[in-house]
């Protein structure tokens, strides 16, 4: 192990920073993944605007009806 100068930290590896622990906070899925109150307002937003989307696109998409 190769010893470097007080108050320097080594190069980072090849590829990008390292994610040792201490490095920050943890990526954004990660942490909707660890939040269960999180991952389910999430799930309730996607679906919400999924299905009032579908929905919006079938109603404007109807065929005028035939007066009689």
């Amino acid at each position: 192990m190769t010893e470097h100068p007080e108050g320097q930290r080594p190069p980072p590896p090849p590829g990008g920073e390292s994610q040792g622990p201490g490095d920050g906070r943890p990526p954004l899925g990660q942490r909707l993944y660890d939040n269960p109150f999180l991952l389910l307002l999430a799930g309730i937003v996607v679906m919400g605007l999924f299905y009032t989307t579908w929905g919006l696109w079938q109603v404007l998409s109807l065929p005028p009806a035939p007066l009689p």
